[in-house]
């Protein structure tokens, strides 16, 4: 009842299956020139506009006068001093109440070396030394450690000792 809609049914039916391919294959190949020549056209175009600017560059560099030897002023170079730096003999900062070994690693690490060192940094940057290390050192609290430092640097070992009595693992409660 269908087979006459099956086109393999029919012996002759080779050459409309050759011809939708021949068909096929020329607008492919049509569609396909034009739009290359679109795209070639283009092209050209940007390729001219690309060799004007760089011939009109070549005439700008030409056109530019290379500045004689004569006339370029010298630049003199002073080289400068280097004074050797005093090293810096660590202090016991562990004699601070609150400061441990691990605690005068990590200043050491900062650059806080002396009494003096310590007595001028303020408590919230010896905090943030202190939480950058990790949760084991945030429990810490510098707060009175730059004034105990102070004592030291100064040589007051008698009124830090006495401060340090009243201190609480190096806080004020």
């Amino acid at each position: 009842m269908y087979q006459h809609f099956n086109p393999f049914a029919a012996g002759d039916a080779w050459w409309q299956h050759v011809l939708m391919l021949v068909v096929a294959a020329v607008l492919g190949y049509i569609i396909g020139y034009i739009t290359a020549k679109s795209k070639a056209e283009k092209l050209e175009t940007e390729l001219q506009a690309i060799k004007i600017d760089i011939d009109e560059c070549h005439q700008s560099k030409k056109a530019l006068a290379p500045t004689p030897p004569s006339s370029v002023k010298a630049v003199t170079y002073i080289a400068p001093v280097l004074t050797p730096v005093a090293e810096v003999t660590p202090d016991d900062l562990k004699i601070v109440e609150g400061i441990g070994p691990k605690i005068e690693k990590l200043l050491h690490k900062e650059g806080i070396l002396t009494y003096a060192q310590l007595a001028e940094t303020s408590s919230e940057r010896i905090k943030k030394i202190l939480s950058a290390a990790g949760p084991r050192f945030q429990m810490h609290n510098p707060g009175t450690w730059p004034t105990q430092s102070a004592y030291a640097r100064d040589g007051r070992w008698e009124e830090l000792k006495a401060w340090q009595e009243e201190l609480n693992k190096g806080r004020t409660e």
